[in-house]
């Protein structure tokens, strides 16, 4: 496979996984952000533990969802994350959850 071909590759697999990302990040609640990877889960705790002086993350997320394009089964139970880097956790708007601005809005 040439360079292109891999560039190619690359570029439409990227493609394809914002496309999925962008289809079921409704169904979501947080966006985790580590250095190595980005994830969607309903569920997120972020521990900060110290090792013989070395701080460290450990992030451990439920019913997730896995930004990685290699990664052929992205759906995920459960995942445990251990980062010397910062972590990155938002909590996703629900606009589909808030009131209108009709009859009972504020």
């Amino acid at each position: 496979m040439s360079a292109e071909d891999l560039e190619k590759y690359e570029t439409d697999m990227e493609l394809s996984l914002y496309r999925e990302y962008r289809d079921i990040v409704a169904q979501f609640s947080y966006v985790v952000e580590t250095e190595r990877r980005f994830y969607l889960a309903n569920s997120v705790d972020v521990a900060v533990r110290n090792a013989d002086g070395e701080v460290y993350f450990e992030v451990t997320m439920s019913d997730a969802w896995v930004w990685d394009m290699y990664r052929p089964a992205r759906f995920v139970k459960n995942v445990r994350v251990v980062t010397f880097k910062d972590v990155n956790v938002e909590e996703l708007e629900k606009p589909d959850l808030r009131l209108d601005e009709g009859p009972f809005g504020s």
